[in-house]
């Protein structure tokens, strides 16, 4: 029986070049090296803050190339906030808040499109404030 979580029976609806020509789209780079270095960049962040089966769903998700970046990481305890995970890849990369922000932007609205809405409320959900921008979707907070 088909299970959703089972990673081993989930074929990802994205090729690693599909990825990479959507994030290169999307962040307007000029050229693949920078795109793939994107990829390579946010996802290795991302994979420091999401753990348990949103972790292993949205592996199961992505193609095998960028599946492998994202769980090659070891989780950190605390989830960093939005601002903070982008501040975090800016200081790791040595690039411009700017430019770090613009990578996340066009890196993560491609992962949120392959995730998908359940699996991307469940990640937000899993993640301090801030994330839904990056992801491309409204931040919705409770009123005190």
């Amino acid at each position: 029986m088909f299970h959703p979580s089972d990673p081993a029976q989930h074929v990802p609806v994205a090729t690693y070049e599909q990825m990479l020509e959507k994030v290169r789209y999307e962040g307007a780079y000029p050229t693949r090296e920078q795109a793939e270095q994107a990829i390579h960049t946010v996802l290795a962040g991302l994979g420091r803050q999401l753990t348990g089966d949103e972790r292993v769903e949205l592996a199961a998700r992505l193609p095998v190339e960028a599946a492998l970046v994202l769980t090659a990481q070891i989780p950190v305890a605390e989830p960093l906030t939005g601002w903070a995970f982008v501040k975090d890849l800016a200081a790791r990369t040595g690039a411009s808040m700017a430019t770090t922000r613009w990578d996340t932007g066009a890196v993560l609205t491609t992962v949120a499109a392959l995730a998908g809405p359940d699996l991307l409320a469940r990640i937000l959900d899993q993640l301090p404030s801030g994330h839904a921008l990056l992801f491309g979707r409204a931040e919705l907070t409770q009123a005190a």
